[in-house]
C-alpha cells in the first residue's frame, strides 16, 4: 500500500488525524486563491466606446432623415 495515500477506511492510520476524527490547526490546506487569473491573456479586445466613424454615419443618416420630413411638413 501507498503510504503516501491512506486508505479512509482505516482513520486510525491516517495522519494528521486527532483522535476522534478531528484535523487539528494547521494541517489543513490553505485556502483557494481567486480564479481571475486563470482564464487566457486576452490583449485583442477592443476599447470600450464608438468609434468616429460610426457616429458621424448615423449623424448624417439622421440628419437626412430629419430634412426629408421637415421638407414633407413644409410641402402640406
Amino acid at each position: 500500500m501507498d503510504e503516501k495515500y491512506p486508505d479512509p477506511e482505516e482513520p486510525g492510520h491516517t495522519p494528521g488525524l486527532e483522535p476522534g476524527g478531528q484535523v487539528p490547526p494547521g494541517e489543513t490546506p490553505p485556502g483557494e486563491d481567486s480564479t481571475a487569473g486563470a482564464g487566457p491573456d486576452e490583449h485583442h479586445n477592443p476599447p470600450k466606446g464608438w468609434a468616429k466613424a460610426p457616429v458621424i454615419i448615423i449623424g448624417v443618416l439622421v440628419l437626412l432623415f430629419l430634412i426629408y420630413f421637415v421638407a414633407w411638413a413644409v410641402e402640406l
